[in-house]
């Protein structure tokens, strides 16, 4: 069966340079990245506050913050459909977890979201005022 995702990143792994300055604030402050990713890709359910501090407690206690942004790249690429490549979404961010936080923040970046804004006021900026609504299943 084919994969339903079958879209490319708009730039490779290791483009981390192609935004320098994206580049410097995953390196610096990655709980902040990692804030702004959560905070998109939960459509506001979830603060970048709250994402960025919970990743940097996993990462300080456990040096373990890839466990919990995996997750969240797996579900960037369901939702804009993205090939998982070059592998798995736990190996990419076990093993080059700086390089995947700022494919995911250039990916966002490219389809026009400005990461230090967070949801609410990117919708705003994009003349929406609520979340895509989403069906709950069967109703009445």
């Amino acid at each position: 069966m084919a994969s339903l995702n079958n879209a490319s990143w708009s730039s490779g792994l290791y483009g981390c340079y192609d935004d320098v300055g994206g580049c410097c604030l995953t390196f610096f402050c990655p709980c902040v990245v990692f804030g702004r990713i959560a905070e998109i890709v939960d459509m506001g359910a979830t603060s970048c506050c709250a994402s960025g501090t919970v990743y940097a407690a996993l990462a300080s206690v456990t040096g373990m913050g890839c466990l919990y942004s995996c997750g969240y790249r797996s579900r960037l690429r369901e939702q804009y459909r993205l090939k998982e490549t070059p592998c798995g979404d736990c190996c990419v961010h076990w093993f080059c977890e700086a390089c995947a936080l700022c494919q995911e923040y250039r990916e966002l970046k490219t389809r026009g979201f400005d990461m230090a804004l967070g949801w609410q006021a990117n919708m705003e900026k994009m003349g929406k005022t609520t979340a895509p609504q989403t069906h709950a299943g069967m109703t009445r």
